[in-house]
């Protein structure tokens, strides 16, 4: 298959169209399930939020590294053993929500609570892959008479709507008291933004249909960014750390490099490395893309050994590789908008956890692919918790 011309030169004759959108349901009619005019405005919208807006950036960089510091690590000094892919799912689950949403649900904790609607979000995404595999007949029929997965959906996609909806209602009663102070720093949220605000984008959304102060609009846009913002991160982390885990040689260059280019002294106790401090980890952003690279179809004489420096150049930064090569972030003009934000985010965090812990995978634990919408383990990812550093 020719991805370039898919994705890229001939991008308008290969739309999302009704099937994916029927199977996407709980998507509505957000960014991913979109075509045409109202995909293009809801782009340029999360552009102009996502990689122009300084307020949002400093509202990631708080929310990540109050979430480390008070979630993170509080909880590995505090384990011998976990499934970091349970712990990474709770973390992002906390991190997008409390940047889109402005509530923080607080899964990522000691106790490892279980939050109704936190589960529903993940039967959704289980069953919206079976709906990919089955025939159409078959799933609609189980929807129309609600028996198996199509009942079970139902549920689920009730509980998390109902949960949204609260959110929303609950933000805006927030937003008609006061809004300036939430539109600063640790305040600033997704959801405030578009309620608070009539921002440049809003008339030009109007004059397409697009409503963006609606309750359809704002539900919408909230699913569409948790699933971006959970499991894109999460799922990369998981098979981050397992590969890390399973290769110690590039966990200590990882060291060596937070060493040298960031100044971090082995003295330094939960050290939290900030966002801007990533973009100095050249070789771990290489490990990065060579996690990507690992977890999909590949083939070459190389193809399935471990190697991140293929990612780096002669003179020492990330080789340039053209999107529809490395296809993890998609290309053409569906590429995603987050990618950068992900790597840094992604880096912050990784930085952060391995400066200060040693995760050994378990021995005899098998990791293998799950058949999901985003790519998990089967069964999880059970590691040690090694301390680095002295109580």
């Amino acid at each position: 298959m020719n991805v370039h011309y898919v994705l890229s030169k001939n991008f308008p004759n290969y739309p999302k169209g009704p099937e994916f959108r029927e199977i996407f349901e709980p998507l509505g009619d957000g960014i991913f399930n979109s075509d045409s005019d109202s995909w293009s405005i809801q782009r340029r919208i999360f552009h102009s939020l996502l990689v122009k807006n300084k307020r949002f950036d400093l509202a990631v960089e708080i929310t990540l590294r109050q979430k480390i510091l008070n979630g993170l690590f509080p909880l590995l000094e505090n384990v011998s053993q976990v499934d970091m892919q349970d712990v990474f799912q709770r973390f992002t689950f906390d991190n997008i929500c409390r940047l889109v949403l402005g509530f923080d649900p607080n899964s990522l904790s000691i106790e490892f609570p279980e939050i109704a609607y936190q589960k529903a979000f993940d039967d959704i995404e289980e069953i919206i892959i079976y709906r990919h595999a089955l025939p159409a007949s078959i799933w609609k029929l189980q929807r129309w008479l609600q028996i198996g997965n199509e009942k079970k959906f139902k549920k689920s996609w009730k509980i998390f709507d109902d949960f949204l909806e609260q959110c929303i209602i609950r933000k805006r009663e927030q937003v008609g008291q006061s809004c300036k102070d939430q539109m600063e720093g640790e305040g600033f949220d997704l959801l405030t933004y578009f309620l608070a605000e009539d921002n440049d984008f809003a008339k030009v959304a109007a004059e397409s249909g697009i409503l963006i102060k609606s309750n359809k609009f704002l539900r919408d846009m909230a699913f569409n960014l948790l699933v971006a913002g959970r499991d894109t991160i999460g799922a990369g982390l998981v098979w981050l750390f397992w590969l890390v885990g399973t290769h110690p040689f590039v966990e200590q260059k990882i060291l060596e490099e937070i060493k040298a280019n960031l100044g971090a002294k082995t003295s330094e106790k939960w050290r939290v490395f900030s966002i801007e401090e990533g973009r100095k980890l050249v070789y771990l952003h290489a490990v990065i893309c060579e996690v990507l690279r690992l977890m999909e179809e590949i083939w070459g004489k190389d193809c399935l050994e471990f190697k991140p420096e293929r990612w780096i150049s002669e003179g020492g930064r990330i080789k340039h590789v053209p999107s529809y090569k490395f296809v993890a972030f998609n290309a053409g003009p569906r590429s995603c908008i987050g990618k950068e934000l992900a790597f840094l985010q992604m880096k912050a965090i990784a930085a952060s956890v391995i400066w200060n812990y040693s995760l050994q995978v378990v021995e005899n634990h098998s990791v293998s692919p799950n058949v999901s919408v985003l790519l998990y383990t089967k069964r999880g990812l059970k590691v040690r918790v090694l301390k680095r550093f002295a109580p």
